[in-house]
């Protein structure tokens, strides 16, 4: 069953469209990498996911009820961000605001899922530190517990190893990789990190000078794969 089902999309601003007829489909348990050049479009379709910016042109449906609200996302961090003066336990429960409607505070249900979260990511030890002490590594696990807090459905990470070093690059993909396969949660991942695409995708949705999208296996012999090695090298 497809979660997300789009068809036609041409998106941008004002009129003027960045990716034209753009059709892809995220299914129930989908590990998905959008890849492709520097303004190709990737800011602009996670906006138009999300619901904040519409298409200029075609349709995009949810399946399996599930609401534009109830997407867990992972922004790129701001240096302003990383600096957050709250505690690890505040910003995870933080993602429960969008199932609570108008209740001023958190109940029994989103305070149990908060801590079921923290302990999913390895973070009960931290639960009471300050987020801005944390490592970068440690901070990405407070936000990916605080996106699952928000939904069990569906991830959607930005670059969410900008600025990791490898070893941590590494847990952190082994973190979402298995949030995939053994919890079942659909993952879409925007990234400029070809290898693990490579390594990880179930399908890749690859924008841009050439458009793609289709299974991993298939990617790694397509032209748009090529014109992407290139991009990458040169930069």
């Amino acid at each position: 069953m497809s979660l997300i089902s789009c068809e036609n999309l041409s998106l941008g601003y004002e009129g003027h469209a960045i990716v034209k007829d753009l059709s892809f489909h995220v299914d129930m348990g989908d590990y998905l990498y959008i890849l492709g050049e520097n303004g190709s479009g990737k800011s602009t379709l996670i906006k138009t996911l999300l619901g904040l910016t519409p298409p200029l042109k075609g349709s995009i449906r949810y399946g399996d009820g599930l609401k534009k609200n109830e997407i867990g996302y992972l922004p790129q961090q701001t240096l302003i961000q990383r600096d957050f003066p709250a505690s690890v336990e505040e910003i995870v429960r933080s993602g429960c605001l969008g199932r609570m409607g108008f209740k001023p505070f958190y109940g029994a249900a989103q305070k149990e899922l908060a801590a079921r979260n923290i302990e999913r990511m390895g973070l009960t030890s931290l639960k009471k530190r300050c987020y801005r002490e944390l490592s970068g590594g440690q901070q990405q696990r407070v936000l990916l517990a605080r996106a699952l807090c928000a939904t069990g459905k569906l991830l959607l990470l930005d670059e969410p190893a900008a600025g990791l070093d490898p070893k941590v690059t590494a847990e952190l993909y082994g973190l979402i990789r298995s949030l995939n396969e053994k919890d079942g949660v659909t993952v879409i991942m925007v990234s400029h990190d070809l290898n693990a695409a490579l390594e990880y995708a179930g399908r890749v949705l690859h924008i841009g000078s050439r458009i793609f999208f289709g299974s991993r296996e298939a990617y790694r012999s397509s032209g748009a794969l090529g014109s992407f090695e290139g991009d990458v090298k040169n930069g």
